[in-house]
């Protein structure tokens, strides 16, 4: 009687313990992997936002605000698509 109350305390802290780490991994990803520059505001409501293709685009929308530009360190840029009918080297 008191094994199987305390393998079902051990079963019910194994999927607490599970669930957990299972939430605190589903955060959403601060960087966008598709734009090159990003906007961090800083304060109490501080965000990275990734949305800007040019630095200056990104210092206009920075302008008078606790924020700074940065180069996107997860930037992954699209190789350019090879023309139609162009000749591949054999």
């Amino acid at each position: 009687m008191i094994k199987d109350m305390v393998m079902r305390h051990l079963a019910l802290a194994v999927m607490v313990s599970g669930s957990l780490v299972a939430a605190s991994a589903a955060h959403a990803q601060t960087y966008d992997p598709n734009f090159p520059v990003c906007l961090h505001t800083y304060g109490p409501n501080g965000y990275i936002d990734c949305r800007y293709t040019a630095l200056e685009e990104c210092k206009f929308e920075a302008t008078g605000r606790a924020a700074e530009c940065e180069i996107n360190p997860y930037f992954t840029p699209v190789a350019p698509r090879p023309r139609r009918g162009a000749r591949r080297p054999h």
